[in-house]
């Protein structure tokens, strides 16, 4: 039996995101099995505001994020920086963030764990 899964990002399940409707977040690593690292991909409206001022210190995970589609601006820790697919961004666990996306949107995978511990979806 093979080990691998495959699946269009139109395919992957979705949930309900802050503020967002359905479709607009979706579980990558879930939808494919993944279990060693948090993944989800997500689809922001143009200029979309509701994308949450937020940080992961209580579950210490820091975050990769990678443009896929359109770009976006990365707001942290008073800096920010205009991402476009081809570039990877990493935010620490403690650190605040916003994404706001461009006027054509933004597609991005987001990837997650905790530095020094296994990774446990909830």
């Amino acid at each position: 039996m093979v080990d691998a899964t495959v699946k269009r990002v139109d395919e992957l399940e979705s949930y309900q995101g802050p503020g967002g409707p359905p479709g607009q977040f979706l579980y990558a690593a879930k939808s494919l099995g993944v279990g060693a690292w948090g993944m989800n991909v997500l689809r922001l409206p143009p200029r979309w505001s509701g994308y949450p001022d937020h940080d992961h210190a209580k579950d210490g995970q820091e975050e990769v994020y990678v443009v896929l589609l359109g770009d976006a601006t990365l707001q942290a820790g008073g800096d920010t920086w205009h991402l476009v697919p081809g570039m990877l961004a990493r935010v620490g666990p403690h650190q605040k963030r916003k994404i706001i996306p461009g006027d054509g949107g933004v597609t991005i995978l987001a990837l997650g764990g905790t530095p020094g511990k296994a990774y446990a979806r909830s």
